[in-house]
């Protein structure tokens, strides 16, 4: 059974840095974009960024253009979403996901297939 392991959250002042990972476990994803969401306590859970199956499109929420990266390495079953100059507001959980889109980057949760279980990030400030 595939399963999305993410690793890589923790505490960090504002301005700084994490870089989260997402590894693809009991099988393989082919051709399924890659996306990352994250929910703070009381609110819906919102997109953040996603990369296609190849990794050369990617799209971002605005609040975080500029600042995050997300990217994907193939050959080791794993994305990752690089996170620079981080701010109190990007404080939640952050989740990967996996779905097929068919050329198309989601931002909508109900497209993806396959949740990990999550992973905190804090930013204080």
């Amino acid at each position: 059974q595939v399963q999305l392991i993410e690793s890589g959250g923790g505490l960090v002042q504002a301005g700084g840095s994490l870089r989260l990972s997402c590894a693809v476990s009991g099988g393989t994803l082919d051709y399924h974009v890659m996306g990352w969401f994250r929910q703070a306590p009381g609110e819906e859970r919102k997109f953040v960024a996603v990369v296609n199956w190849i990794g050369d499109r990617t799209d971002y929420v605005d609040s975080v253009k500029g600042r995050f990266t997300i990217s994907r390495d193939n050959a080791k079953n794993t994305a990752y979403l690089q996170m620079n100059n981080l701010k109190p507001e990007d404080t939640a959980a952050y989740y990967c996901a996996a779905g097929m889109a068919y050329g198309t980057l989601p931002h909508t949760p109900r497209i993806y297939s396959y949740w990990g279980q999550g992973t905190q990030v804090t930013v204080s400030s």
